[in-house]
């Protein structure tokens, strides 16, 4: 039988790194909602570390769903769900009430509005407790953080010119517009950045 898992290198080099922020945000039991889960890699290593979530992943991408899903059945995971088709800018998403959102490297390849799309759909599925976790690399004051980021840049805005390394502040100014506060963000390597949002209290 082909083995259909997909494999991004990044994957390995980050899961760690993520894992030590997601251990000091999220709740002890809950349901997390991972949009843009790719290949499923992440969810099948963060569904193994936190048993006590229920770990739902999504994607738009059908190729990605066979992948994740061929991850799942590989794990032999309970807690983690059968993945489900999700694209953010679909009005009505197809889980209704979620914990935590997890969101790994979508924010910059993926046009502006996929963006407002997940903080709006933030908005309507996760309670007051709720929190946004979003990673991947972040211009701060308008400025790159490191010139392989700046390069990173050009080359996904040659690629589609819709996608792009966005400012910190104006993604938490979108989250903002939803009752979302940047509540931490943590330096990660390869000069990215963890984001949390929350609902203040």
């Amino acid at each position: 039988m082909t083995d259909i898992r997909r494999r991004a290198p990044a994957t390995a080099r980050n899961r760690e790194v993520i894992l030590d922020v997601l251990r000091d945000e999220l709740p002890a039991a809950g349901t997390v909602l991972e949009i843009a889960a790719g290949t499923g890699e992440h969810a099948v290593f963060f569904a193994a570390a936190f048993p006590g979530l229920a770990w739902q992943p999504t994607d738009p991408d059908p190729v990605a769903l066979d992948s994740i899903a061929a991850w799942r059945r590989h794990a032999g995971l309970a807690n983690l769900h059968e993945p489900r088709r999700l694209d953010v800018h679909d009005a009505t998403w197809p889980i209704e009430r979620a914990d935590v959102i997890v969101c790994i490297n979508m924010i910059h390849i993926s046009p502006w509005s996929a963006t407002e799309a997940l903080f709006a759909g933030a908005d309507r599925v996760l309670g007051e407790d709720g929190l946004v976790f979003t990673y991947g690399p972040y211009r701060i004051d308008g400025r790159h953080t490191a010139p392989s980021n700046e390069a990173f840049d050009l080359q996904l805005r040659a690629q589609d010119p819709d996608w792009g390394v966005r400012d910190r502040d104006e993604v938490a100014a979108v989250a903002q517009l939803r009752r979302f506060e940047l509540a931490s963000m943590t330096p990660m390597p390869a000069n990215n950045f963890s984001l949390v949002f929350r609902r203040p209290g």
